[in-house]
Order: structure tokens, then C-alpha cells, then sequence
């Protein structure tokens, strides 16, 4: 049996527990189904188990393509596509709606959320793997230390769930953080009454400066010495601000814009 070796450049660990690997498994359910980063197909494996299943898997490392196409797909017809999905167009490799999953590559986990938000209205749903840290940022309310951009960002179309925790013991080689499977479940937000982009700047701004309250961090979107500054919102810091919070704030500052 070929070896397929770990390569730290990639952010590759390989999960082994089989019962985690079929848990994450079953966060899809059916239909067209993009997995990232197969790796050995630990995870693919149990997805090609499901009927209902039409898997596309997307795979950047050679030596992994290889193995792959020397086991499961012999086996198991599916699309196999060598390549970097963070580069792909997702819109021409799926007609309509498709869900992600994946023991997605912590050092690129961030930029394939940001990507999945590009195609939020034809995904609708997205679960798998990530590092803990990254897995609580995505899920956490309000208030929290670990709400920040991401969580804003994706929480105003998605429902996050965070379902389990991985030990780092179930991977070879272990990583030396721990790990956590979410699912996100597309809401039924279509738009966000306000205008996008300077939703997406006021979230990263804020955050960007975090610590201080709202009305120093966006003076520059208001306009130094705008009195819309003085509205009680902006006393306030960007983690105690709900996703509808932020929308308002937009709102507010669209004023001062047109």
C-alpha cells in the first residue's frame, strides 16, 4: 500500500479515528457534495457510503491525487479534481446548490469560509473539521472573547453549530492544537437592508480595533466630528454587537455617505 506522507507545508494531518471520521460524515446529508482536502479519504470514504451523495473531491497535493485514485476511486466512480480550491471557480464545477465539507487545512481554514461566503445563496450548507480556536471564533455569541469578524460575518446568513471536539491524538501527525467539527446551516436571510461592502468594512474595522469603542474606531467611515457619533451604539465595543446591531450601525453611517 502506498504511504502518503504528511506534508507540514500543506497544514495535512491525517485523521485515523474511523467512528469521528463517519460523525462528520453524516453533517451532510445529500445531494451535490464538495469535499476539500480528502487527503488519504478518511472522511471521503463513509461519504461515498451514502446513495444520495454526488461527491466532488478537490485535492492540492499530488501524492494524495495518486492515492487516491489507486483505492477509493477504482472502487468508487467519483470526481476527483487536482487542484487549489481557494484559486477554483466553485460556480463552474456545480450547476446548483452544493454543500462543502472537509478536514479542512488549519492554515487555510479561514480563507475557505470567506470563500463559501462569495457562494452563500447556492451552499447550503458547509460542515467539517477546523482548529478549536477557529471552530469557537465561527460560533461564538456575542460578548464573548472569541466573537470577532468571522463569527459577524458568516453568522449573518449562516447557523452555526459547534457539535464535537477532537483530540489531537486522533491524527497522524498530531497537531499541537485541538480540533472541533461545526455545521453551518444557511438561514433564511436573502439580504441585509443595508449595503453589503460597507457592512463587510464596518465588521472589519471595528475589530480591526477592537478594544476601543465604536465612535473612535469608525470616525473615519462617519466623518470626524459627525454627530451621528454621539448615538448610544457607538459607545459601544464591536464584541457586544449582535449581527442586526452591526446592520443598524451600517445603516447609520450610509447617511453620512450619500
Amino acid at each position: 500500500m502506498q504511504y502518503v506522507r504528511a506534508k507540514k507545508s500543506l497544514g495535512q494531518h491525517f485523521l485515523r479515528d474511523l467512528s469521528v471520521a463517519s460523525r462528520i460524515a453524516d453533517t451532510v446529508t445529500g445531494g451535490p457534495v464538495m469535499e476539500i482536502g480528502p487527503g488519504t479519504g478518511v472522511l471521503t470514504q463513509f461519504l461515498l457510503q451514502n446513495s444520495g451523495i454526488s461527491l466532488t473531491a478537490v485535492e492540492l497535493d499530488h501524492e494524495s491525487v495518486t492515492y487516491l485514485q489507486n483505492t477509493l476511486l477504482s472502487a468508487h466512480p467519483f470526481r476527483l479534481i487536482e487542484g487549489d480550491v481557494l484559486k477554483m471557480d466553485w460556480s463552474a464545477l456545480f450547476t446548483g446548490e452544493f454543500s462543502v465539507i472537509g478536514n479542512y487545512p488549519y492554515n487555510i481554514s479561514s480563507q475557505i469560509f470567506f470563500k463559501v461566503l462569495e457562494y452563500k445563496d447556492r451552499i447550503p450548507v458547509c460542515s467539517g473539521m477546523l482548529q478549536k480556536e477557529v471552530a469557537e471564533r465561527l460560533a461564538s455569541a456575542p460578548g464573548k472573547k472569541a466573537y470577532g469578524i468571522l463569527s459577524v460575518l458568516l453568522q449573518a446568513w449562516y447557523d452555526i453549530e459547534y457539535l464535537f471536539t477532537v483530540d489531537a491524538q486522533m491524527f497522524n501527525p498530531p497537531p499541537k492544537v485541538q480540533s472541533a467539527v461545526i455545521r453551518m446551516t444557511r438561514n433564511r436571510r436573502r439580504s441585509l437592508d443595508c449595503d453589503e461592502s460597507l457592512f463587510k468594512s464596518v465588521v472589519k474595522t471595528s475589530f480591526n480595533q477592537r478594544r476601543k469603542q465604536m465612535r473612535n474606531s469608525l470616525q473615519q467611515l462617519a466623518g470626524k466630528g459627525n454627530p451621528i457619533l454621539e448615538e448610544d451604539i457607538f459607545s459601544l465595543r464591536p464584541e457586544q454587537l449582535s449581527v442586526e446591531q452591526f446592520v443598524e450601525l451600517t445603516k447609520l453611517l450610509q447617511k453620512c455617505q450619500n
